[in-house]
């Protein structure tokens, strides 16, 4: 985690089927996992994994839709079909490999990497960026977006901390994306996350 950070300052995941809740609490025999889940299961398989005790992150953002002819403000999946999951790599296998009640759940595979066995191996997101990550957008925000490189004009190459705002603590680079200047994150092998607008009076310059 960022430095003065403490496990309970992020959201604990909460089942939506039994209200079941797991906190996040960093552990060296786990990993941060990606899972793709087919056809947007992906709370479906959110719902399973926490009622197991798996501290599990899906990405959500509000959007504004007509549901039976009626505007409302209803949470959207950030980045389609992918859920993050905290565990071991036997209890990744075993979720993805041998339980039938997430058949429809595979392993987000890293294609810039070759195991042993020349295969892509499951990608795995290190901590620091994963908690960079959910910190970015567990507030939901309506304006957070999973944006292609050609969609940011970055300001310069610096790394800059977000020091205060919905935003405090979020570290990327500064780049303007549609039309608003914002900080921009990268998640490994993945794609990059646009915060909503950061005031450059809540931004400071970090060394690396």
């Amino acid at each position: 985690m960022m430095e003065g950070d403490a496990p309970e300052l992020f959201p604990e995941a909460a089942s939506s089927k039994t209200g079941v809740t797991v906190a996040y609490t960093p552990d060296p025999e786990k990993l941060w996992f990606v899972f793709r889940a087919s056809y947007g299961r992906e709370d479906r398989a959110f719902d399973y994994l926490v009622d197991d005790g798996t501290y599990s992150y899906i990405a959500k953002r509000y959007v504004e839709k007509y549901v039976h002819g009626k505007r409302k403000r209803v949470l959207e999946t950030l980045i389609p079909n992918l859920l993050f999951v905290y565990t071991t790599k036997e209890k990744a296998d075993a979720y993805v490999k041998t339980t039938p009640e997430l058949s429809f759940l595979t392993y987000y595979y890293n294609h810039f990497q070759l195991d042993s066995e020349q295969k892509n191996p499951p990608l795995v997101i290190p901590r620091r960026e994963m908690d960079n990550f959910i910190r970015a957008t567990w507030s939901h925000n309506e304006h957070l977006l999973f944006v292609e490189p050609a969609q940011c004009h970055y300001k310069s190459g610096d790394a800059v901390r977000v020091v205060d705002g919905l935003f405090r603590g979020v570290e990327g680079r500064v780049a303007r994306v549609s039309g608003q200047q914002r900080v921009v994150l990268s998640l490994s092998k993945i794609g990059l996350i646009s915060t909503a607008y950061i005031p450059t009076a809540f931004i400071e310059k970090v060394e690396r």
